[in-house]
């Protein structure tokens, strides 16, 4: 991962270089910046489809805990 952020740091140093001589194409950063916009919006959705995921087996985790507990602490009292 560490490459891959040096190298689209050093991409876009030159892009920036590029841009101050007025050498890049407005269309071209429009395009750049659409295409980041929707690979961000791509990786948000994913993400909080993960999240919802997580917290739906978390959420039977604690009732599979909680019916543990209530069954293992009737059963204690059950053997006095």
């Amino acid at each position: 991962m560490s490459f891959v952020k040096k190298l689209t740091e050093w991409l876009l140093e030159k892009e920036e270089e590029m841009a101050k001589k007025c050498a890049v194409p407005m269309e071209e950063i429009e395009y750049q910046i659409a295409k980041v916009k929707a690979q961000k919006e791509k990786i948000t959705k994913e993400y909080e489809e993960a999240i919802s995921e997580l917290d739906s087996v978390l959420e039977r985790l604690e009732k599979i805990k909680n019916i543990e507990t209530l069954r293992c602490q009737n059963e204690q009292k059950e053997s006095k």
